[in-house]
């Protein structure tokens, strides 16, 4: 059961490891080995972003109503949820983009305003 346990805390993703998260999860963890209790009632963490919200969003527009960042302009860019003229005039910027991971990966976007748009995004390849 100990082992479970440790596999648990071992299975977070490193985005959302912060110290504080840890203590407390490995904290329920032990107390529930420790009582004899089934880590089925520990709750999971691991599809929760730092706030506790889930990460799964439902209200993803469907693909095709999503804004290509390859060709959409400054104001389709604009009715994005969470996308500031800031961060809109960036993306117009640097492009192309082979995926909509490059906001990131490339240091576009921060971490925190691609984790709000990336749902509504999506990268066309441009046709050469």
């Amino acid at each position: 059961m100990l082992s479970a346990a440790l596999l648990t805390v071992a299975s977070f993703p490193k985005k959302e490891q912060n110290e504080a998260v840890r203590k407390r999860v490995l904290t329920m963890v032990l107390a529930a080995v420790a009582g004899g209790c089934s880590l089925q009632a520990i709750p999971q963490y691991h599809d929760r972003d730092s706030r506790g919200a889930s990460k799964t969003s439902a209200s993803a527009p469907s693909p095709e109503l999503r804004v290509d960042i390859n060709v959409a302009s400054f104001e389709e860019l604009l009715k994005v949820p969470g996308m500031t003229p800031v961060w809109a005039a960036r993306i117009l910027r640097y492009r192309p983009y082979r995926t909509k991971l490059d906001l990131e990966e490339n240091g576009i976007v921060t971490e925190a305003v691609y984790e709000r748009i990336k749902d509504s995004v999506i990268a066309h390849r441009i046709k050469k």
